[in-house]
């Protein structure tokens, strides 16, 4: 593997992790939690161990990225459990589908 190769597969870029951290902060916004954005894991889980998000969180948070980003989630996706699997992975979902 050429060293440009193994660079490319380095640390995330910084435009995904400013996302990231974005996204981090309308969720402690939207959600009235204790903890600051910085301080989200972005491969943590959402669900359960992670930031304990339920059903009910997760359809309010949908509600602000869907204004804050212009994407559209249906709550019958059969691809929701994987983009709402962690942060680092809403945030790539947003990034490839955001409209604003």
């Amino acid at each position: 593997m050429s060293d440009e190769a193994s660079l490319m597969q380095g640390p995330a870029p910084l435009a995904a992790i400013g996302l990231q951290r974005e996204i981090a902060a309308l969720f402690v916004q939207s959600l009235n939690l204790e903890i600051a954005p910085n301080d989200i894991d972005p491969q943590a889980p959402l669900f359960g161990g992670g930031l304990g998000l339920d059903s009910i969180d997760i359809l309010e948070v949908a509600l602000v990225l869907s204004k804050q980003y212009g994407i559209q989630l249906r709550a019958n996706d059969e691809e929701n459990q994987g983009i709402f699997s962690s942060l680092a992975h809403l945030a790539e979902y947003v990034a490839a589908h955001r409209t604003k």
